[in-house]
């Protein structure tokens, strides 16, 4: 018999293991979310999204990357990459450069200052990670459940559309 066929009703539906399973890996997901987030923002001024584009383009190095390759990695338009890329130009953390591979295309990469950022707020961002998601876990599943993690991770990325 299948999945679907043992729902009959909405209470099978909310006790069913497999929704129950995915409903606590998103609640911990939002939940941790919100306590590492807005510890980025209380101790270091940026969001997790900032924080996020600031490690993609460190892991990037130089030349730098595309605005489609930065909106692909964060799952955002070209638009709304463009913003942001817009906003973090501002404040001084990356800046656009010609892309030598193409006469028409811009590259973004870090500034001093996003270099300096970016490694101020992964230390605070790591000291968060350690108290509020490592240390509950079991220590003996820890490296299992990093690798699981990373499964999923690898395996959602490889449905979504690539941006043309």
């Amino acid at each position: 018999m299948s999945e679907e066929a043992e729902i009959g009703t909405a209470k099978e539906a909310a006790e069913h293991e497999l929704i129950l399973a995915f409903g606590r890996l998103q609640g911990a997901a939002n939940r941790l979310e919100y306590i590492l987030g807005r510890a980025l923002e209380e101790e270091c001024g940026i969001s997790h999204l900032v924080f996020e584009v600031l490690l993609i383009l460190g892991r990037a190095g130089d030349p730098g990357l595309s605005m489609r390759a930065v909106a692909q990695e964060q799952v955002l338009t070209t638009g709304g990459a463009t913003r942001l890329v817009d906003r973090m130009e501002a404040a001084g953390l990356v800046e656009r450069a010609a892309d030598p591979g193409d006469r028409r295309g811009r590259l973004v990469r870090l500034t001093p200052l996003g270099e300096e950022t970016a490694v101020r707020a992964s230390r605070v961002h790591l000291e968060n990670i350690q108290r509020h998601f490592v240390q509950p876990l079991p220590a003996g599943d820890r490296v299992r459940f990093a690798e699981d993690l990373r499964i999923l991770s690898h395996a959602a990325r490889d449905v979504l559309p690539r941006l043309p």
